[in-house]
């Protein structure tokens, strides 16, 4: 038996929606802390088993059977192309919602999958609905083979969007970062463009009088292929390459070609039709509209929290913890910095840390946190994680790029759950992002009651002009 499936905690998502995608993990992340639970093994394996990581010695394995364990965990979890036509989003929703406490709330956010919002929502005490689901559909395919997977996804999407008129279909292939899991899987990210009856229901349940919908809008585009009528497909994804340069190449695209042992320099692919929300971070403006009249129909109150870059919202996120954390008389000098699925909201608090959220670990990621740190109060303590993906991809920081970032603390400063030996192949990682915190940040605070959302929405209108965020109301 594979030691994937070994660690594997068996599923507990609808078929289809898959337990390693960011989407997954940031909803179980949100909903856990507003149980009053930490979130260790991203959500993904059972407790008891998180402890075999350490046993099993996962980081001494040869590298190229961890690489191999990347890419059939991933494969585990897809579903056949002949299976899209039962796949019904709604299931998706459904589940989300069940993952939260039944219980008042003054406000809910929906909208683009961020792990500041995850962070936002724990601050909060609010709940966040997904709009961006993953379908991971097995299939096998090189990874610079671009204009066979536009081919096989135009071939296999009609039934899904037959059974999901209310979704768009934005089909993923990024040949750098995804390189390991593109061989075995096609990405069909789905974004939903109605609330729907499982999120209208949770809304009318949960939302106390007069409460408040905020609609979470990251504007970041990126250039896609016009498939056919709600399927698009995109060239790769948010990370250390432009765009352009996984359309037309480039010096590094040449470059990390050539170490994967790739017979070609650049990738063939047809040149983009127009500009599409990203598939995993944008937002599909027609789910406004329909929030928007429920929050007409319903009286409820509707904020848009908006900006262009996913990374965007971590600064405004990390100050409103540090006006919460000095509102309560708390120490506000340490700064922990998360990386793409690698949060951890109960523990953040529990230890007093104020929350960063690096979208994913390449040097623009860092340079985004730098930039931060070089304009905010300064930290005496800084900490952060590193998500391992298994590729050294273009664009990658180094673990030297990331220690220059560390070194504006003050005093105290390092990694939490990252063997430095290891990254990016580091799968111990997935485990030791929570387990390490107790052991590294020595701190511990009771958790404090929600800010309330009123506060909130008074400092946001006051300081959003200050950030890369819009805070607006209808």
């Amino acid at each position: 038996m594979r030691i994937s499936r070994i660690l594997a905690g068996g599923r507990s998502t609808p078929r289809a929606l898959p337990n390693f995608d960011s989407t997954t993990i940031f909803v179980r992340a949100a909903a856990r802390y507003l149980r009053g639970e930490d979130f260790p093994a991203l959500g993904m394996f059972h407790p008891k088993l998180s402890g075999l990581a350490p046993v099993l010695n996962l980081n001494h394995l040869p590298r190229t059977v961890r690489t191999s364990m990347y890419t059939w965990g991933g494969t585990n979890e897809g579903v056949p192309p002949d299976f899209l036509g039962d796949v019904d989003v709604e299931r998706f929703r459904e589940w989300v919602v069940d993952q939260y406490p039944e219980r008042g709330y003054p406000a809910v956010m929906v909208g683009s999958s961020n792990g500041a919002a995850v962070h936002l929502a724990a601050l909060l005490g609010i709940p966040w609905l997904p709009q961006t689901f993953l379908i991971p559909v097995r299939r096998s395919m090189g990874p610079d083979e671009i204009r066979e997977d536009i081919r096989w996804g135009e071939a296999c999407a009609e039934p899904f969007l037959e059974e999901n008129p209310d979704a768009s279909l934005h089909q993923m292939h990024d040949p750098n970062q995804d390189r390991l899991m593109v061989r075995k899987l096609g990405y069909f990210r789905t974004k939903v463009r109605t609330l729907g009856e499982a999120y209208e229901e949770f809304l009318e349940t949960v939302l106390e009088p007069g409460g408040t919908i905020v609609s979470l809008e990251c504007g970041y585009d990126w250039p896609a292929v016009d498939v056919g009528e709600r399927h698009s497909f995109q060239l790769g994804g948010l990370g250390g390459l432009d765009p352009e340069e996984y359309y037309e190449g480039s010096d590094r695209v040449a470059s990390f070609l050539a170490e994967q042992g790739a017979t070609t320099r650049r990738w063939n692919a047809p040149e983009p039709d127009g500009r599409v929300p990203e598939a995993e971070w944008g937002f599909d403006q027609h789910l406004r509209d329909d929030v928007a009249r429920i929050a007409d129909d319903r009286g409820y109150d509707l904020r848009r929290l908006s900006f262009d870059d996913p990374r965007d919202l971590s600064p405004f996120v990390a100050d409103r913890y540090r006006e919460r954390y000095r509102e309560r008389n708390r120490s506000t000098e340490r700064l922990f910095a998360q990386s793409f699925a690698l949060v951890e909201p109960w523990w953040t608090i529990r230890t007093g840390s104020i929350p960063y959220w690096t979208a994913f670990n390449t040097r623009p990621d860092a340079r985004s946190l730098e930039a931060y740190l070089e304009g905010a109060e300064p930290y005496d303590e800084i900490r952060a994680n590193l998500f391992s993906h298994g590729v050294e991809s273009a664009g990658l920081a180094s673990v030297e790029r990331w220690r220059e970032v560390l070194d504006h603390a003050r005093d105290r400063r390092g990694f939490v759950g990252v063997d430095t030996n290891a990254f990016p192949y580091d799968l111990e990682s997935q485990f030791r992002y929570h387990s390490d915190i107790p052991r590294t940040i020595d701190a511990r605070h009771s958790h404090p009651p929600p800010m309330p959302f009123e506060r909130f929405d008074e400092l946001a209108g006051d300081v959003a002009d200050e950030y890369s965020v819009r805070w607006e109301t209808r």
